[in-house]
């Protein structure tokens, strides 16, 4: 398969892809969840059938509060996210609701402030950044005994590239999201994202460990852009069956799994999907690019 000869029409795709996850972040944002916001989250099941629109309404006529938002979650239950509320307010929520509804069961409870959620977020960001470059020095330093035709430390660059693709694409799928549903990020988000870039950074590695050992023993035989072709090739199959196991894992986690975890999940499946595309049909193309460039320089 000529991957690299074709490499223009991969690269476009990947190019389309980022830049419309860009837009709609840059667009959209994202809806933060209590854990980066602060605030309340409620899980409780009544003892009757009540719809979604029915806790609604008692929230906007009855507690006056009109930014509840309502989840149906496992087993019948239900999640409310709201503001910060005191311990007054909670019990009066749940005495009224349980006399509206014949009675109900308080599931979960939790309630976080601003100033942590503002920690939290804050630590999530630098998580992300410190992740990203301790990856990219590990690949620098792990290629330094090919340093020709392509520098070493290209391999990192390169790498950190290939996982800004590979978590940006469902970031901007989960701003979509925020934006339509109402689909909220938390912490839970920032795991998926670092999950994501574990085995994104696997599949990279794996294909450019196989050029390292090709270039070391062809020794200059063969031209840079047939070596990575053929690493390419070599790797395809083993790459394609490890990312395939995941991702029907991942797909039944997401169908029949727990609903709390569904948009974890769903974050998780889209950038193992994406990596795995990037890791065959990005990174290896952005080497040869930079090699043919730094040639002609």
């Amino acid at each position: 398969m000529n991957i690299i000869g074709h490499k223009k029409i991969f690269l476009t795709f990947s190019g389309i892809l980022v830049l419309a996850s860009i837009l709609a972040i840059a667009i959209f944002g994202f809806r933060t969840g209590i854990d980066f916001k602060g605030g309340t989250l409620w899980q409780i099941k009544f003892n009757q059938t009540v719809t979604e629109s029915e806790i609604q309404n008692v929230f906007i006529s009855d507690l006056k509060v009109k930014d509840a938002t309502i989840y149906p979650s496992d087993n019948g239950s239900y999640l409310i996210r709201l503001g910060n509320i005191s311990e007054k307010d909670h019990q009066n929520f749940k005495n009224i609701l349980s006399q509206k509804f014949n009675g109900l069961d308080e599931l979960q409870y939790q309630s976080i402030g601003p100033t942590i959620g503002d920690e939290l977020r804050h630590n999530a960001y630098w998580a992300i950044i410190l992740v990203l470059l301790g990856i990219s020095l590990y690949v620098a330093y792990a290629f330094r005994k090919v340093s020709y035709p392509i520098k070493s430390w290209k391999y990192g660059i390169i790498t950190l590239g290939t996982l800004f693709h590979d978590v940006i694409v469902p970031a901007g799928l989960l701003a979509v999201l925020g934006w339509k549903l109402g689909i909220e990020v938390d912490s839970n988000f920032v795991v998926a994202l670092l999950v994501v870039m574990g085995f994104s950074v696997h599949d990279t590695i794996v294909v450019f460990d196989r050029i390292r050992e090709n270039l070391l023993n062809q020794k200059g035989k063969s031209e840079f852009s047939e070596i990575v072709n053929t690493s390419v090739n070599q790797t395809l199959a083993r790459s394609i069956n490890t990312s395939l196991a995941l991702i029907l894992v991942l797909l039944a986690m997401f169908f029949f799994g727990p609903t709390t975890l569904k948009y974890f999940i769903l974050t998780i499946l889209v950038g193992t999907t994406v990596g795995t595309y990037s890791s065959i049909f990005v990174a290896s193309p952005l080497l040869t690019i930079w090699q043919k460039f730094s040639k002609v320089k």
